[in-house]
Parts: structure tokens; C-alpha cells; sequence
């Protein structure tokens, strides 16, 4: 669209009442800075909704919805638009023609940008209205198979030029490894797996909980890829037969991204796990948890106590760590000392004393524990609760005055207690100390530019208790598959939790050395819902599916 036809909109939408030149020159300015989609930006700024501008602006403009083929569509035209920006802002190019491009887009406010997109293209721009689900399948046929096409030709590229890795020959490794690194950061992944297989060297990442294998360099790469990583993350590359940690800070899309780095020495070579440490998923709030209102409630009762012990349970990766840094964040006051012993501490929280465990140096958790207390603290957060010793310390603290907050491997609520009693803690002084014990687990939500309703099976009605009366008011959610979540449905995720809150009723069960079995069906007798519960409640609100909370729920 040219510059005149962007004034005759945006006069338009100031003639409606929607936004005034200043509001939409802003928005404007915001997306040549961040290069978000109009429409999000504002929205964001709070000057319209999705619905309100969608309704008022189509019958404004007299556009109709052009229906878009992908087979009809111009792979020139495709090229001129890379995936990531495509997805971003809901187009798709779908013809060039001399020096005019054509973009589909299933989004009204679209058409305010084109000036963006004519500055970063260099052509004139014709945005044309598009069904959602064209755009949807449009995005998912053409941009996701050229986007793992790209990366599977410039890994090839770089592969054929790497032979031996000698002196100046060591670019095309770093800009190798850079380049899955960089691809890891684009798929949300929070690992990256490097393992050599007898005949095959094997990338994966961790995307949303799950791995995913990407293209990966030839077997004959191993051992150069492997080296560099080990220099990057400051390990003896020489030594070969022992496991090694490490640490790796790069800049990657003016971004400050750090990694924490494990080899294992394997049959076939050294295994390299890289653990991305995103800041922004621990520095969430507990509003951004996944908790129901009540369980919310509850929790936050529990975490302004004045002493105590607060335990949160789960296996390893189901997100104890983020709801412990989102719970300390919420409870740090400049009245408050806090001190936390972590085995790793994953990130620096403001005005918090965070100490690292080194065991090498008998600094472990018990030992750190035991020298906080000197320190005098309101509040001790301990990373886990691995032993009997670390356990008495941590409950003689609880009775002493302190709010303690720790973790143990459990997979219910109910299951802390018998696992502080096979540790060795006697019945009363856990129900003396224990206050609540949270279980959680992560699962996938649904993906939001491909999120579609549909009728549940007899089998998913019996799972959430719906009868046939209920049908016709139902529906349940599933992600298509789209661009933007990878083909996967799925596109971040959310705890589901399981809040057991001690009482006198329970306090005389655990005292009475009570199966956890028994703990569980009292706790629910007052209102504690269970993993599987918790779940399926969110998957009536269409949040996730209900094979996701199966599938993270089998063992509670």
C-alpha cells in the first residue's frame, strides 16, 4: 500500500474513533523499533482490542477476504519475506510483480504497515485481506519446510568446507556452532543435546519440555564441534575419559545468553549438553504461574507466614526452581533478610544473598545451612533436601523462628512427608514444622495462532466427568500445527499443582505415621485438588489437552 492509500486508512480509523494520527504515528515509530506486529503493539499500548478494530475497519475499507492456494502461490515472492518475519506479522507473499509485492495478511490492522514493509523490502507493497485459516496453512506449508530447508543447506554448506580443524581453519567450526546455538534460540529451546551415536552425530533440542532433532553435521565433525564447545565453555579439551561442567556467555541477538554446559563420556564420544538459562522464564510472578484463583490464594497465605516449612516437590525439569525464585520474588521486602544455598544458583536475584554450594570445599548444604543461621535471616530458601543432616537443620530452623522454602524429589504432595520419615525426621516434628507442600508439574499450553475448538470423544468426556447434557455447551481445544509452534500444536507451558495445606486434622495423620495414600484422600476431604484434577480443569478452560496432562501425570 502506498503512502497516500496508509493516510486514506489511517484517517479512516480516526474518522471511527478508533485512534488519532498522534496514537497511530506512535505505534508506527514502535514498530520500526521492535519490529512487532502492528496490531499486538496496539493493543499493547491499550488504544484498541483485536475485535473492536477488526469490526470497525473491514466494512470501512470494503475489503473482502481473497482466498490464498499455496499452490497458486509465488515462490519469488516467499523469498523476499523471511519465516520468522512472516509468522511475527500474520503475512504472506504471495506474488511479485515487477517491483510490487503482494502480501495476505488475516489482519486489518496489517494494512497500516505496509510503509514497514516497503522499507524493508524496497518495493511497493499491495496488502490484500486473507482467511485465518489460509494464512494459518500458508504459513505452515511454506515457511516451515523452507526454514528447516535453509538450515539443513547452510549446515551442509558449512560442513563441506570443514575439513581438519587446524589454526585459521577453526571459522567454519565457530560459525557452525554459532549457528545451532543461534537456531536453538529461535525454537524457545531450553537444552541443546549433542550426542555421538555409533554411526550418526545426533543434535536435539529441548523445546516446551520435549525433544525435537534437527538436521545434524556429519559423524566426521564430531570431534572438532565437540572441541569447540569444551574451549567456549573454559573445560580441558584434552581430557577425555572424566565428565567436566562449564559455562558459556555469548551475544546473540542483542541478547546476553548464558549457558551451563555438561560433557558425559560416552562409548562413541563425549556427550555435550547445553542447559540455556533464559532470565525471563524465572523472573516471572506468581500471577504468571498457571495457578487457579484459589490455589493462589492459598499458596500466598502460606508464603507470608511468619516461620515454618513451605516444600515444593516434582521431578527434575517440572519448574520447582522458577516457582521458588517467583515466590521469593513476591515475599522480598527491604525488612526481610533472604538467603538461599543453590547447587547451581541459576540466576541473581536483586537483594537477595545467594550462596553457591561447593562440595569440593565442603561447602554443601547442610555445612551453608548451618553457617546461614549465624547470618541471621528471616527467610532461607534451600535449593534441595538431599540428606538426614540437611533435613534436621532445616526443620530445627522452621521451629527456631525461620520461613524455610526447599524442594524434595517426590511425586505428590502427600509423598514429602513419608520421604522426610524415610530420611530419618521424626513424625512430630515434621507436623510441627511442615506447613504446606506444593506439587507441580509443566505442561504444554496450546498454540494461540493455531488454537482450534472441537467436540470431545466419549473416552475424553468420562476422563472429565462430562455428561451428554453438557455436550452441546462444551468444547475442548487442540493446536492444528502452525509456523509459529513448530508443526507441534504447542507453544510454552504452565504448571498444574497440587496445593496439600496442613491443618489439625492432618498434622494428627502424619503424627500417627499415616500412609500418604490416607494424607492424600484427608487433604482432598478439605478442598486440595490433585495433579490430574488441576490439570483437567485447565484443560476444560483451554489451556492444554488432555493427552499433555496424561502424559505428565502417569506417575502421580
Amino acid at each position: 500500500m502506498h503512502l497516500k492509500q496508509c493516510e486514506i486508512v489511517k484517517e479512516i480509523v480516526k474518522n471511527i474513533g478508533l485512534l488519532d494520527d498522534q496514537k497511530i504515528q506512535r505505534a508506527l515509530d514502535e514498530q520500526f523499533n521492535t519490529k512487532e506486529r502492528l496490531a499486538k503493539i496496539m493493543v499493547r499500548l491499550g488504544y484498541v482490542t483485536n475485535e473492536s478494530v477488526g469490526n470497525a475497519l473491514i466494512p470501512q475499507l470494503g475489503i473482502l477476504p481473497l482466498a490464498i492456494k499455496t499452490d497458486h502461490i509465488d515462490l519469488k515472492a516467499v523469498n523476499v519475506i523471511s519465516p520468522q518475519l512472516a509468522a511475527s506479522h500474520r503475512v504472506v507473499p504471495f506474488k511479485l510483480q515487477a517491483k510490487t509485492l503482494f502480501l495476505a495478511t488475516d489482519d486489518p490492522i496489517n494494512f497500516l504497515a505496509s510503509d514497514f514493509f516497503e522499507r524493508i523490502t524496497n518495493l511497493s507493497v499491495d496488502m490484500t485481506l486473507a482467511d485465518q485459516a489460509d494464512i494459518d496453512k500458508a504459513l505452515a506449508e511454506l515457511y516451515t519446510s523452507k526454514q528447516k530447508e535453509t538450515l539443513h543447506n547452510d549446515l551442509s554448506k558449512l560442513s563441506e568446507n570443514i575439513k581438519d580443524v587446524k589454526g585459521d581453519d577453526d571459522a567454519p567450526v565457530i560459525k557452525l556452532v554459532n549457528m545451532l546455538i543461534e537456531e536453538a534460540l529461535k525454537r524457545r529451546a531450553s537444552d541443546i543435546h549433542v550426542e555421538p551415536l555409533e554411526h550418526k552425530f545426533r543434535i536435539r533440542y529441548r523445546i516446551d519440555g520435549v525433544l525435537h532433532e534437527i538436521q545434524g553435521p556429519p559423524k566426521r565433525l564430531q570431534g572438532s564441534i565437540i572441541s569447540r564447545l569444551k574451549i567456549m565453555a573454559g573445560m580441558d579439551i584434552a581430557e577425555k575419559r572424566l565428565p567436566q561442567d562449564g559455562r558459556i556467555k555469548l551475544a546473540l541477538e542483542n541478547k546476553e545468553l548464558d549457558l551451563r554446559v555438561s560433557t558425559l563420556p560416552a562409548i562413541h564420544g563425549e556427550s555435550v549438553v547445553m542447559r540455556i538459562l533464559d532470565k525471563s522464564s524465572f523472573m516471572v510472578g506468581l500471577e504468571d504461574m498457571g495457578f487457579l484463583p484459589e490455589n493462589r490464594r492459598d499458596f500466598e497465605k502460606l508464603i507470608n507466614l511468619p516461620n515454618g516449612m513451605i516444600l515444593v516437590t516434582g521431578p527434575t525439569g517440572s519448574g520447582k526452581t522458577t516457582t521458588l525464585y517467583a515466590t521469593l520474588s513476591h515475599i522480598n521486602q527491604k525488612e526481610r533478610k533472604v538467603i538461599t544455598i543453590e547447587d547451581p544458583v541459576e540466576y541473581q536475584l536483586d537483594g537477595i544473598n545467594q550462596v553457591q554450594v561447593k562440595s569440593q570445599i565442603n561447602l554443601t548444604f547442610a555445612s551453608g545451612l548451618r553457617s546461614m543461621l549465624r547470618q541471621a535471616p528471616d527467610i532461607i530458601m534451600v535449593g534441595e533436601i538431599r540428606d538426614l543432616e540437611t533435613a534436621e537443620i532445616a526443620i530445627q530452623s522452621a521451629l527456631t523462628g525461620h520461613l524455610i522454602f526447599s524442594t524434595l524429589h517426590t511425586n505428590d504432595a502427600a509423598g514429602a512427608i513419608t520421604r522426610l520419615a524415610d530420611m530419618g525426621i521424626k513424625p512430630y516434628l515434621a507436623a510441627s514444622t511442615v506447613q504446606g507442600i506444593l506439587a507441580q508439574r509443566l505442561v504444554r499450553t496450546i498454540c494461540p495462532s493455531c488454537r482450534e475448538a472441537y467436540q470431545p470423544s466419549k473416552e475424553e468426556m468420562v476422563i472429565l466427568s462430562i455428561t451428554p447434557g453438557q455436550l452441546k455447551d462444551f468444547e475442548l481445544y487442540r493446536g492444528k500445527g502452525c509456523s509459529s509452534c513448530n508443526d507441534t500444536g504447542f507453544k510454552g507451558r504452565m504448571g498444574i499443582y497440587e496445593l496439600l495445606v496442613m491443618n489439625d486434622s492432618i498434622r494428627e495423620l502424619v503424627l500417627e505415621n499415616t500412609p500418604s495414600t490416607v494424607l492424600c484422600k484427608k487433604a482432598r476431604e478439605f478442598g486440595m485438588r490433585t495433579l490430574k484434577e488441576d490439570g483437567m480443569e485447565k484443560v476444560k478452560r483451554g489451556y492444554t489437552t488432555i493427552e499433555e496432562v496424561l502424559r505428565v501425570t502417569q506417575d502421580a
